[in-house]
């Protein structure tokens, strides 16, 4: 859990929180992005940094292009919708493929948490790519996490992917501030009948064997996707769909347990 008078915090950020998976797929970046814009919607200060070092699609989904300038010793974020933004894909807008080693991964992971300058944020979201590697374990030991958010599908081969990724934050001593289930069932736009593609209740399971709260279930949706390809968030494309209700009902749900674990860190006190 992170504090910004915590040793190794960034300056000026309340909270960082990564949004994280056990597998690829499962649609974390498009999470990360309409959750950001969901919590900027309510007057937060947000940034979010994608990590996604061999896969940056912050930039497309948030229809920001450019590179970052440098200021000083800092680079300076990018910003769309409100958002400051960070990611590989502005430093290589020739969609040229990454192709680095572990260190090379956690060197670029640093310089965006430690030489951007992200100013003052209420939350720092930080968009992590799937597994456990190199990634999540130079994020949680350069800064102190307020949380990790783990995005699964329903079925019980992604509840079992999801609990390798949250026993591994357990492990480095971050908090799982919940679990988010993504592609929860299919509303038929002609008959309006629900379908459960890929199962349905996975994250309820997982929620309820790991002991941590569910945040909330997202369906599949067309308009979600068509804004994604866009850079159109839900929030900014349709704020008054059903869709975009979800997301304000998540970041809401989100807020609530990191106010509620920041107001359970141990005071320090000095001798």
């Amino acid at each position: 859990m992170a504090s910004e008078h915590q040793t190794g915090a960034i300056p000026g950020v309340k909270h960082a929180v990564a949004i994280a998976s056990g597998k690829g797929g499962v649609g974390k970046s498009t999470i990360s992005v309409n959750l950001a814009v969901a919590l900027a919607a309510t007057g937060a200060k947000v940034g979010l940094l994608d990590a996604d070092i061999y896969g940056p699609s912050i930039p497309i989904m948030m229809g920001v292009h450019g590179a970052p300038q440098g200021e000083g010793q800092k680079i300076q974020p990018l910003e769309g919708f409100g958002i400051k933004l960070m990611s590989l894909g502005f430093l290589m807008p020739d969609n040229s493929p990454v192709i680095w080693r572990g260190p090379m991964v956690a060197g670029a992971i640093q310089q965006f948490l430690r030489e951007v300058e992200w100013g003052d944020l209420d939350y720092l979201l930080i968009d992590l790519p799937p597994g456990t590697g190199d990634a999540q374990l130079t994020l949680a030991q350069t800064i102190p996490l307020t949380g990790v958010v783990i995005c699964m599908t329903p079925q019980d081969v992604a509840m079992r992917i999801a609990s390798k990724a949250l026993g591994m934050f357990r492990q480095l001593k971050v908090k799982v501030l919940g679990i988010i289930e993504n592609m929860s069932y299919f509303i038929c736009p002609h008959c309006h009948e629900s379908t459960e593609i890929f199962s349905r209740g996975g994250g309820r399971k997982a929620s309820e064997r790991l002991g941590v709260p569910l945040l909330g279930e997202i369906p599949l949706d067309q308009e979600l996707r068509i804004g994604g390809d866009l850079g159109q968030p839900i929030l900014i494309r349709a704020p008054e769909s059903p869709m975009a209700e979800i997301y304000r009902k998540l970041a809401g749900a989100l807020a609530e347990r990191i106010r509620v674990e920041a107001l359970a860190i141990p005071i320090i006190q000095s001798r």
